[in-house]
């Protein structure tokens, strides 16, 4: 995946993983576009991604999940966010981020315009329930530490909710 020195240990196995945007370009500051990510998150879902826990913020998602060939669905996620993204960014006329897009594109990247996201994923495996249950709670306290919220439930893209009983927008497996 990508030029990463980090591997996935067992793709069956659950990861903790990284996604960002290029150069931390802030992409995901309208519904719109996080909405992208969470209809490519449930189409994956309803294939063979099981998905733990996930947050989004406005250049990089980072997420726990499993499924039978991780590295695939992860290659898969960013080949048809990044197809959608960089449209609706066309569409829109959000000439600031696509000008970035194409500025920060790698060279090596002969076959497009522009490159959406970081190249690798940084890929953990949870190797047990403390590990599972600690990057769980990093990911819904990503918003917090960063200033957005007092509370973890209140960030909206988020499984912060779902571990409150509370409907999140996508459905997370909280059984380890």
């Amino acid at each position: 995946m990508g030029r990463s020195r980090y591997q996935f240990t067992d793709n069956k196995l659950p990861h903790f993983v990284t996604l960002t945007v290029l150069h931390w370009i802030p992409a995901f500051t309208q519904p719109a576009t996080v909405n992208i990510l969470l209809d490519s998150l449930r189409f994956l879902q309803n294939e063979t991604l099981k998905l733990y826990a996930f947050v989004i913020l406005e250049n990089h998602i980072h997420r726990v999940a499993q499924s039978q060939n991780l590295q695939k669905d992860m290659m898969r996620f960013k080949s048809h966010t990044a197809r959608k993204l960089i449209p609706y960014f066309q569409k829109n006329h959000i000439r600031t981020i696509l000008d970035q897009l194409m500025f920060y594109k790698k060279a090596h990247k002969t076959d497009r315009n522009y490159q959406f996201w970081q190249e690798g994923v940084h890929p953990e495996w949870i190797q047990n329930n403390k590990m599972l249950e600690q990057k769980v709670e990093y990911i819904h306290n990503n918003p917090v530490k960063r200033g957005y919220v007092d509370l973890p439930e209140h960030w909206r893209y988020s499984s912060a909710r779902n571990y409150q009983g509370e409907t999140g927008l996508i459905q997370v497996c909280k059984e380890w």
